[in-house]
């Protein structure tokens, strides 16, 4: 019998970021920091990395803490939209 590698189809990746733009029409800039430890000088460094996320209504807005989740592409930029808003610039 052939063994076989299923994955479930709700996995789905979701990261927490900040969203650093929404100046677009529906769309957000989140920007997402991972902490690396750095092989040579065993140090961590910050890793900063910037997706585009569908926000359908508009909600958030500059300074924001968000949760994106993948999804199909929207555009040519965009496979990510908007999960939930965790907290509200001040």
């Amino acid at each position: 019998m052939e063994e076989q590698n299923v994955q479930s189809k709700g996995a789905k990746r979701s990261f927490v970021g900040i969203v650093t733009s929404d100046k677009m029409d529906k769309t957000i800039v989140v920007s997402i920091d991972t902490k690396k430890m750095d092989r040579l000088y065993k140090k961590y460094v910050t890793r900063t990395k910037k997706c585009k996320a569908h926000d359908e209504k508009n909600e958030a807005h500059t300074g924001d803490t968000v949760r994106i989740v993948e999804c199909s592409p929207i555009s040519k930029d965009k496979c990510w939209r908007l999960d939930a808003i965790i907290e509200r610039a001040k």
